[in-house]
């Protein structure tokens, strides 16, 4: 485990969407966070007390969380001179990217020296295998969605809350550095060898007898050009009797790639279920989630409602009205 409190940090980001590790820790554990870390040029925050290295270690800080998402996950040089301060200071140093932080050379030195620690959240899995795609006994629910950052993870984590609020056996399985600091425990998909994705999955979420469900947190979008595959082997190896497909109304171009429209939100849903037929025939669609947080709320509910209406399936957004609709719809259909 990670020690807590932390630090989280955002350092010179000015991409809201590129925080969202930090942003879902802070939503999600706020109770082991003490602070954010930020420049002067940084123009976000989280709404947390800004913080310097000294400072944050004086209000109990443990862990200095590299929690933001760069193009390729790599070291720019002003992360390594930051991490280099939180060591200094007395912190350990957590990150989430896909190059390591106990690759850095001058950061291993100096944790061995202040005999601190490094964690790397997005370590695939040790003894990787194939998946199968044999029939498996329980209950399992995966987020999608039009795209990447559309809120999978929050759509996640609000649906099992919701569930266990009701009574009901529900996990939340991490497959994202977000969701495997939040949860303590995950698959890192993306950074699995691809012939493994359905198998790690398959052992993330493996068979159960006990009524409950495994929620699983997707990744990416069948139509993204640069994540397709992350989502199809998501698909396959989740092998889920439901899912929930998320959206962002508000944006026009795929993440990354400017000029490459979102799919349409049917033709999205559908080929979703196509896909995920192979390994799961009577998969359904139970709901759909927006991220309507750049809308005033008589509109956002317009917007669900009119969703509802064209797709015939249970549409929120998750933060702003809940997910009781789409429980509702979920256990109402279980066989």
């Amino acid at each position: 485990m990670i020690p807590a409190p932390y630090l989280l940090y955002i350092g010179r980001s000015v991409d809201a969407v590129a925080i969202k590790t930090s942003r879902g820790l802070a939503t999600f554990r706020p109770k082991d966070c003490v602070g954010e870390f930020r420049h002067d040029n940084c123009p976000l925050t989280l709404g947390l007390p800004r913080l310097g290295m000294a400072e944050a270690v004086a209000a109990g800080a443990r862990t200095l969380v590299l929690g933001i998402a760069n193009p390729g996950g790599t070291f720019e040089q002003h992360l390594i001179e930051d991490a280099e301060a939180a060591l200094h200071a007395g912190m350990n140093v957590a990150a989430g990217l896909h190059q390591r932080l106990r690759d850095q050379q001058r950061l291993a030195s100096l944790a061995r020296e202040q005999k601190l620690q490094l964690f790397d959240v997005r370590d695939r899995p040790a003894d990787p295998v194939v998946g199968t795609g044999y029939p498996r006994p329980g209950h399992r629910l995966l987020t999608v969605g039009t795209d990447c950052s559309t809120g999978k993870m929050y759509a996640a984590l609000a649906l099992t809350s919701a569930m266990r609020e009701r009574g009901l056996a529900a996990d939340f399985r991490a497959t994202g550095q977000t969701g495997i600091l939040i949860a303590g425990a995950g698959v890192p998909v993306d950074a699995v060898i691809a012939d493994f994705i359905s198998g790690a999955i398959e052992q993330l979420a493996p068979a159960r007898s006990d009524g409950g469900w495994d929620v699983v947190e997707g990744q990416g979008s069948l139509f993204h050009p640069s994540f397709a595959g992350v989502s199809t082997g998501l698909l396959h190896g989740a092998q889920p009797e439901a899912i929930v497909i998320c959206h962002d109304p508000d944006r026009t171009d795929m993440r990354g790639l400017r000029g490459r429209a979102l799919p349409d939100l049917a033709e999205c849903l559908e080929q979703n279920l196509n896909v995920g037929r192979l390994t799961s025939p009577n998969i359904r669609a139970v709901g759909i989630c927006l991220n309507t947080s750049q809308m005033d709320a008589v509109s956002a509910r317009r917007l669900c409602e009119r969703t509802e209406d064209r797709l015939g399936v249970p549409c929120t957004d998750p933060i702003a009205f809940g997910v009781e609709n789409i429980v509702d719809e979920l256990l109402c259909t279980v066989p």
